[in-house]
């Protein structure tokens, strides 16, 4: 090995355990902030690569300069590549329809088939305690004269032949318990037997262990990315300069106190939020309120192409710190390098292909709902 070669791969290493650092501190940090956690003892999954693998790669982004190079590879055939591995999906995934969304593995879903056609106020028992299992209750019915499946919600007048009763098996809290299945499934079989109704239910063991499974996927893939922008010494960044240059960015304040881009849908693709926990309000461009420091935040299976909008997120951050004259860093100011932020995007567009590969593609309905 050559001295370059070896000072290269101490380099590599070095940077590789910035990166860990710097994810762990992340994770912990926006997991308590902003609730993303599954469980606090899954293990941070965009960071355990294999170190020497990781190193290698450093070695070969270590002659780059700038984040745009480090960052060039064409975006296209990167979505090429997610796409290749991402099985056909089915009608379930199509955006707004809730009731095609509903899935077994997602599910634990108990179809009703009533004596005949009654409305939503029949199930007036499951409407009093839909609240009361910690998930997501869904009702859908196949109306009696079009057949066709809608979501159906208490005040509903229409008749329905058909009722499909949905618990969501998992979100970001965590799995359902085996607990509250019995329950909802006892709960739900007892509505049926009041209104006479043929009932199919699946087996809560089995709905359970998917659950577990599904919990131990989802979390695995679950990842917060921010980067840091903080001035030097203790000057204080302006928030009237922070909005300003926001929205120059087409990002707008949303009601969480954070500035947000936000898609053609009015999903977020990334946000702009304050360190100090305050949340932004709307400020002139003179005002004097200042802030230490700001993070921008990409929240990974929620946004569609996270790779893609990683790489703009950088760029952002870039443009930002210029503007504004702070630095690039992580939770303990150490500089963030290219390389850096090139290996994190390299984990991204790993988890990204995972999720697709496993038909939960990141930013679609599905995985919003999994994720929220």
């Amino acid at each position: 090995m050559s001295e370059l070669q070896a000072v290269l791969l101490m380099i590599g290493f070095g940077v590789i355990v910035a990166v860990y650092a710097f994810g762990w501190w992340q994770q912990r940090k926006y997991r308590r902030k902003f609730g993303a956690a599954f469980k606090a003892n899954h293990a941070d999954a965009l960071y355990r690569e294999n170190a020497a693998a990781a190193g290698e790669q450093i070695q070969q982004l270590a002659s780059l300069e700038t984040i745009e190079d480090v960052m060039e590879e064409p975006i296209a055939a990167v979505d090429k590549t997610i796409e290749s591995t991402a099985p056909e999906r089915a009608d379930r995934n199509l955006p707004g329809d809730s009731c095609a969304l509903l899935d077994v593995r997602s599910d634990f879903i108990i179809e009703l088939h009533p004596a005949e056609p009654c409305p939503a106020a029949a199930l007036d028992g499951l409407w009093q305690r839909k609240f009361d299992f910690g998930k997501p209750v869904q009702v859908c019915g196949m109306t009696f004269n079009s057949l066709q499946w809608q979501r159906v919600i208490a005040e509903n007048q229409t008749l329905y032949s058909r009722f499909r009763i949905a618990l969501q098996l998992v979100d970001r809290s965590g799995a359902i318990s085996l607990a509250k299945l019995a329950d909802f499934r006892d709960l739900v079989l007892g509505v049926a037997g009041q209104i006479k109704a043929d009932a199919a239910a699946p087996d809560v063991h089995e709905a359970h262990r998917r659950a577990v499974e599904l919990d131990a996927f989802c979390a695995e893939v679950d990842q917060m990315i921010g980067i840091n922008l903080m001035p030097p010494g203790e000057r204080l960044l302006l928030c009237g300069r922070i909005a300003q240059a926001a929205a120059l960015r087409g990002m707008t304040l949303e009601a969480d106190g954070a500035f947000h881009l936000l898609d053609a849908q009015g999903h977020s693709l990334f946000s702009l939020a304050n360190q100090d926990a305050r949340p932004f309000q709307y400020h002139a461009p003179e005002d004097t309120v200042g802030t230490s420091g700001i993070t921008l935040l990409l929240d990974v299976p929620r946004t569609e192409n996270p790779a893609k909008q990683f790489f703009r997120m950088a760029r952002i951050a870039r443009e930002l710190a210029r503007e504004l004259q702070a630095n690039l860093v992580d939770d303990h100011r150490v500089a963030l390098t290219d390389p850096a932020l090139a290996v994190i995007r390299e984990q991204i567009i790993r988890v990204e292909t995972k999720m697709s590969a496993s038909d939960i593609v990141p930013g679609s309905a599905q995985a919003r709902r999994l994720f929220d």
